[in-house]
């Protein structure tokens, strides 16, 4: 897998890329499938191996990079983590998934602690970058909190996909609301969203590619191919973001002496 991101990565550099971004714990097989506590033995500390790797490459190429990792905190301790590299090699930011998964073919609450470093931007080369990690796209608390702490792209590391056992429908709905999250989260916060998904099937998983490029007005720029690797390259307007936020101001109009309520589970219990 190292060898093949290498690669892709020269590629990208050569299209022109200046920020590169992996799928979700790109290293590997998506191993949450089951529950096997031998499986937490993939795990590694950071700085380790895999962000030495991304290290180097990022120096060489004089790229940035987000690359998502198993990563080893302390004995028993593991977090599902997206690092941000910068083009000297050396680890600008850290994110550590907040929202976990515990679903069939997907028990990460078994491997992954959640998150505890927050919402965060990076200030890179070219732009605040956020990161999230796949389960995170589905809340719009996330995206809103991180595009608050200045993020002008926000990068979505993922791998979603489908259980053998589900009917064409919903397989067209989980597909459709999960591309018109991602455009939602860059409309209501006036931001660039990158979703990079997986391809391919693995055990019981058909994981459904499909990674995109949304601009600030919810506009698909670029999207990928849904059955095999590729690399997708195109170029982000910044401005695009005053532009879109002049026409729709959402922050500015935004109540927040009203929102209390978002920090409780449910109506108006605690």
């Amino acid at each position: 897998m190292l060898k093949r991101v290498e690669a892709m990565a020269r590629e990208a550099k050569g299209k022109g890329a200046r920020i590169l971004c992996t799928q979700e714990l790109f290293c590997g097989p998506y191993f949450c499938q089951v529950e096997d506590s031998a499986r937490m033995d993939l795990a590694e500390p950071v700085p380790g191996p895999i962000t030495e790797f991304l290290g180097q490459l990022a120096r060489e190429l004089q790229v940035e990079i987000v690359g998502s990792l198993y990563e080893r905190r302390a004995a028993g301790l593991y977090h599902n983590t997206a690092v941000f590299m910068d083009a000297s090699g050396n680890i600008a930011g850290r994110y550590r998934k907040m929202h976990i998964p515990d679903d069939p073919r997907y028990y990460e609450k078994f491997y992954f602690t959640p998150g505890d470093l927050g919402w965060q931007s990076v200030r890179g080369r070219d732009a605040h970058v956020g990161m999230l990690v796949c389960w995170d796209q589905w809340y719009p608390e996330a995206a809103r909190l991180t595009a608050l702490q200045g993020a002008e792209i926000l990068f979505y590391p993922t791998a979603i996909g489908w259980w053998h056992g589900e009917t064409e429908r919903d397989r067209r709905q989980q597909r459709e609301a999960w591309q018109l999250m991602h455009r939602a989260h860059a409309i209501a916060n006036g931001i660039w969203v990158a979703a990079v998904n997986r391809v391919g099937t693995e055990d019981d998983l058909q994981f459904w590619g499909g990674s995109m490029l949304v601009d600030p007005g919810g506009e698909v720029v670029c999207e990928g191919s849904m059955d095999r690797e590729e690399v997708l390259v195109a170029d982000v307007d910044l401005g695009r973001i005053e532009e879109l936020r002049r026409g729709w101001p959402f922050l500015r109009d935004r109540r927040i002496d009203a929102y209390a309520g978002l920090a409780r589970r449910y109506g108006d219990q605690a």
